[in-house]
């Protein structure tokens, strides 16, 4: 029986479909998470997992429950598993630089998806652009001061660890702003149980020692309801400003109706995914961007409503009708 080129380039494609398709499935992909408890973690976990369906990679979640000790433990477990690749949304810049050892020892490829670490032996790193984010919320908040005519501001931070790169990063870019509009930074308190009890006893604590505070930022957003529930205790509900880093999907309302000034909304989702596009790239031999830096999305009551469906899809992944596909555009 004669097959014509057509029929004939027809079955040469579909059997490179299938070998594509195989060589996928037979790779597994550890995400090694910080805590999955944390939204925001459990956001990227998402993104990892839609990613790797619509590839075709077997994907495991490791949750090191905000332990450098488990983070650790499930390194070694994924190593002896033999995966093919891992994702790692490391605990600190620091503990990641004993990951990528233990990683190149056995020659698994690691892709960080944000935080950072300490050392340049990974495949990708794929993190916020943290001081852009910082830098454009801290203009929003500016502009409020300025509006309400506000004589000598001071604001105050609740800051993630500032050993993790991104923590230094946001810092660095509200600061700087803070500067150029001449308000004055108070005191600085770093978050280590990342719990709403202790959101609540710093923000107690800051307006304390501030009296005159006019501002709080928060460099996580999970736990927002304690710094609220502080200021509305101490009487200073319309005399604080709150605005945060990252985003809650209530911020949606919160924005609008003025309880939060802004927004720098992270994309999660989005960055989850991408850790999986950049390792298929890998096992396929194409170039892989070494460092790759996601826009943060400043969010305040003007412009959430421009920016709505891009929040829901790669700030939330609760945009239902599209995360059963790769976001293609370059954000």
């Amino acid at each position: 029986m004669r097959i014509s080129k057509y029929h004939l380039l027809t079955l040469l494609l579909l059997l490179s479909f299938s070998v594509l398709n195989a060589n996928s499935n037979n790779k597994k992909i550890a995400y090694i998470v910080s805590d999955t408890n944390i939204p925001f973690w459990n956001i990227m976990s998402r993104g990892v997992k839609n990613s790797a369906e619509v590839l075709g990679y077997e994907v495991e979640i490791y949750n090191s429950q905000n332990s450098i000790k488990t983070e650790l433990e499930n390194t070694i477990k994924v190593i002896n598993e033999n995966v093919s690749a891992i994702i790692i949304s490391p605990n600190n810049s620091s503990s990641c630089v004993t990951v990528l050892k233990l990683a190149k020892k056995a020659n698994i490829p690691v892709v960080i998806s944000d935080i950072g670490a300490d050392s340049q032996e990974y495949l990708s790193y794929i993190s916020s652009n943290n001081k852009d984010g910082a830098y454009e919320i801290g203009k929003f908040l500016a502009k409020k001061i300025s509006s309400l005519n506000i004589e000598n501001p001071k604001v105050a931070i609740i800051a993630i660890p500032q050993k993790r790169l991104n923590g230094q990063e946001r810092t660095a870019g509200f600061i700087k702003v803070m500067d150029e509009y001449s308000i004055k930074s108070a005191n600085l308190k770093q978050q280590i149980t990342f719990s709403k009890e202790e959101t609540y006893n710093f923000t107690k604590e800051l307006i304390n020692e501030n009296p005159e505070l006019n501002a709080i930022w928060l460099q996580g957003s999970d736990k927002y309801q304690g710094a609220l529930d502080a200021i509305y205790e101490s009487g200073k509900k319309d005399k604080i400003l709150l605005l945060t880093f990252d985003a809650e999907p209530e911020f949606l309302e919160l924005i609008t109706n003025n309880t939060l000034v802004a927004s720098a909304m992270q994309q999660p989702f989005l960055m989850g995914e991408k850790a999986v596009v950049f390792l298929d790239k890998y096992f396929h031999k194409e170039k892989v961007e070494k460092n790759y830096k996601l826009p943060v999305l400043a969010i305040s009551k003007e412009n959430i409503e421009d920016n709505l469906a891009l929040i829901k899809r790669n700030v939330f992944g609760i945009d239902d009708q599209t995360n059963k596909k790769i976001q293609s555009n370059e954000y």
